[in-house]
């Protein structure tokens, strides 16, 4: 009489790949990425400089070096063993494929394979992606290196009236591209105070600088104040503002450097929310009619930058029709 294999009186195990975000700080596991971890016969990690491996053996968790095949890997889980994978890069594509082939030959009486996420990305977790991608590009790319933020200035606003005109355009496709590209702005001249030697100051302290704005501007979210429409949140938004900067004038804060319809639209808006009566000025050319028209705009709801955006874009279609064009 045959006796009967320990695989048969077993089974035939478990694979069990853990993976891991490098984007959170290692050691901070899931409680059944633990579980599995102490409950293992086996623990493997082909990478030596994993950064899991010094807070797993501290842990008390034997991790041995080795990068097995398919083949070896269902050998050391026969007779009903798990062994725990301690997945580097993206997972083990190698060894999945492998894994893949071999229940697909149909000879092998596999193990359990489960995969098991230890460690998770949580939202804006990609961000640190790209703070670590500038810094790579502002120590090691000639061009970036040099930059300074008078020299970027012009690529912020390039960036953002293509953002306005993705928007516009209602391309879902496209405005992502441009947020994107407003974004890296963001975090280049944050990487390049980095660098001043008098007042330095990182991503990090211009992400909390507008934290804390944020909430101290939405009591109604944050504190104990009630707004149920969005006219009341704009008058707790203006209280708070008012507050913190403590200027002399309506005027102040407002750049000049905007476009002309914009600045006449928003020096009139702070006169009218300030409840002031101010007078336009008299004078004779298109200068003074525009901003009649801008003032009236804003009075009236209207964006006029908007509105004359959209005019031109017909006019734009107009001249391409007549000159016998599309789109």
């Amino acid at each position: 009489m045959n006796a009967t294999s320990p695989e048969a009186t077993s089974g035939p195990g478990r694979i069990v790949l853990l993976t891991t975000s490098h984007r959170v700080a290692p050691g901070l596991l899931s409680w059944p990425a633990w579980q599995a971890l102490h409950a293992a016969d086996r623990v493997l990690c082909a990478d030596g400089a994993h950064p899991q491996l010094p807070y797993l053996r501290e842990a008390g968790i034997a991790v041995d070096e080795a990068a097995p095949t398919a083949q070896q890997l269902v050998d050391a889980c026969v007779g009903g063993r798990t062994v725990v994978v301690v997945a580097t890069g993206e997972g083990e594509p190698a060894l999945t494929d492998g894994l893949a082939r071999l229940a697909g030959s149909g000879r092998i009486n596999m193990p359990d394979l489960e995969l098991l996420p230890a460690s998770y990305d949580l939202p804006g977790a990609r961000l640190l992606d790209l703070v670590q991608v500038m810094d790579r590009i502002r120590a090691e790319c000639p061009w970036s290196s040099q930059q300074t933020h008078k020299g970027l200035a012009k690529y912020g606003i390039e960036e953002a009236y293509e953002l306005v005109e993705a928007i516009e355009e209602g391309d879902r496709d496209e405005l992502r591209e441009e947020l994107g590209d407003v974004l890296l702005q963001v975090v280049f001249h944050a990487r390049i105070a980095e660098e001043d030697p008098d007042a330095p100051f990182s991503i990090d302290d211009v992400a909390g600088g507008i934290v804390t704005k944020l909430i101290h501007r939405h009591p109604h979210v944050f504190g104990d104040e009630t707004a149920t429409t969005p006219e009341e949140v704009k008058e707790h938004w203006l209280r708070t503002k008012a507050i913190e900067k403590q200027r002399e004038s309506v005027t102040e804060g407002i750049p000049l450097g905007q476009p002309g319809l914009a600045l006449a639209a928003k020096l009139a808006s702070r006169v009218r929310t300030a409840g002031l009566d101010v007078p336009l000025p008299a004078g004779e050319g298109i200068g003074y009619e525009l901003l009649a028209l801008a003032v009236r705009a804003e009075a009236a709801g209207v964006d006029p930058e908007a509105a004359l955006r959209v005019a031109a874009r017909a006019y734009r279609d107009a001249v391409r029709a007549a000159e016998g064009l599309s789109g």
